[in-house]
């Protein structure tokens, strides 16, 4: 009886050090980050931090975590999960179906084809063996770019043309060796050596290249149906026909590239245009019509019906300042997708701070990365969502959304980087 009892009284006190070691570098963390938070270059500016420990569930720190803000690329983290969600390990690349001695064809917002990173050709490949070609029009709902971009952005590489049958990446490469070069070839003769200050005209595939210039630019191209057509006869050396239906016969699908392939340089990257591709093509697994409002909204009110704030969504990339989400909503998604995916698989997808992609230059560790988060910049705005892995060895979730400052965004950043240094070290 003695020995038993000196035995609970053993782990009573053994429980309680351990709450009370807890306890106090919870209180050594709120009191560092908010003598943080005062430094003058937060004075007039907004913002949001909400750190989770997903296995005790404590949240390790808070503020206006359910209060709106502009995400900026941030966004990717939600159509990262909307693509996990609903499309196939590999990518749906065609549509298809053979009448007589014709395939009939169409695009599923592949974003692959002859993409400048990827360069599969997967449907090529499969079309060059055909017949007759007929490719079939797509209804979209969908505008070629997303509501609330910035319209001076158009000659941005940043900036591509979403559209349901991209090729290129949607975007014109242009350099010069012994002359001016370009793929796609189509536009040798739409590029002038004058000096606009644009890097294409507004409403037309008139690019400019300056005579001194020793750069390769990436110049998004302005999409349609005859362009496709044009695109597609050229790299398959053969006549192909436009047609507004599909015959009644059964569809098959061609599938390419894996899924994750795309899913993780669109998120090391940022890329824009693989983020809006992926939403369009996760629209044409439960419709016919492209149209990425029908998956954002499934998203939100089925899979995702348990936040508190929903979210404004109008984007896959988050290049709209229309975009809205809270610092809770953000660690909500990172949290199911901790739950839901392996480890290895799902830190692969985030850039590693001090290792690669847009984390390269900042927060690491001097040796192995402690933190793997995606970034999200817009002018003026700077947000931060992700996971980071404490000298203890947790791993916690947090969010740290930036609006509406004015100094150098580096200079924010290191006020930051100082910060997630003392949680690692801390907790």
């Amino acid at each position: 009886m003695l020995i038993t009892t000196l035995r609970t009284i053993a782990y009573t006190l053994f429980a309680f050090l351990i709450f009370s070691c807890a306890g106090s570098r919870q209180r050594a963390i709120k009191k560092n980050w908010d003598t943080s938070l005062e430094e003058n270059i937060y004075a007039n500016m907004f913002n949001g931090i909400l750190v989770l420990d997903p296995v005790s569930g404590d949240t390790l720190y808070k503020k206006n975590t359910r209060k709106y803000f502009t995400p900026a690329s941030n966004t990717k983290i939600f159509t990262l999960y909307a693509a996990l969600t609903y499309l196939p390990e590999y990518m749906p690349s065609l549509e298809y179906t053979t009448q007589g001695d014709t395939l009939y064809f169409r695009g599923m917002a592949d974003p692959s084809l002859l993409h400048p990173y990827f360069q599969d050709s997967t449907a090529l490949q499969m079309l060059r063996h055909q017949g007759k070609l007929s490719l079939v029009v797509r209804p979209t709902k969908d505008q070629p770019w997303g509501p609330g971009w910035a319209w001076e952005d158009y000659d941005s590489y940043y900036s591509p043309d979403r559209s349901s049958f991209p090729m290129y990446g949607n975007v014109a490469q242009i350099w010069k060796e012994d002359s001016v070069r370009v793929i796609p070839g189509i536009f040798r003769k739409n590029i002038s050596t004058k000096n606009k200050g644009v890097n294409r005209l507004q409403d037309q595939n008139t690019f400019f290249y300056p005579d001194y210039s020793s750069d390769t630019l990436l110049v998004p191209f302005r999409t349609s149906d005859s362009l496709t057509l044009k695109l597609l006869g050229q790299a398959l050396g053969k006549e192909i026909h436009l047609a507004q239906h599909f015959p009644l016969d059964e569809r098959k699908i061609l599938y390419s590239i894996p899924t994750d392939s795309i899913l993780m340089q669109m998120m090391q990257e940022s890329d824009n245009f693989l983020a809006e591709q992926l939403l369009l093509a996760a629209s044409l697994t439960i419709a016919d019509t492209v149209n990425t409002q029908l998956i954002r909204e499934q998203m939100l009110n089925v899979h995702l019906n348990e936040l508190r704030d929903k979210p404004r969504w109008v984007d896959g990339s988050g290049l709209s300042r229309y975009n809205l989400f809270t610092p809770e909503s953000m660690v909500a998604v990172l949290h199911r997708l901790y739950r839901e995916v392996p480890r290895e698989r799902l830190l692969s997808w985030f850039p590693a701070g001090g290792v690669s992609g847009t984390l390269q230059d900042w927060f690491g560790a001097g040796q192995s990365p402690y933190l793997y988060a995606k970034t999200g910049s817009l002018g003026n705005n700077y947000c931060l969502s992700g996971y980071l892995y404490t000298r203890s060895g947790k791993l916690l979730i947090f969010s740290y959304m930036n609006n509406h400052f004015r100094v150098p965004s580096a200079v924010l950043k290191s006020e930051m980087q100082a910060m997630f240094a003392y949680l690692r070290d801390t907790y």
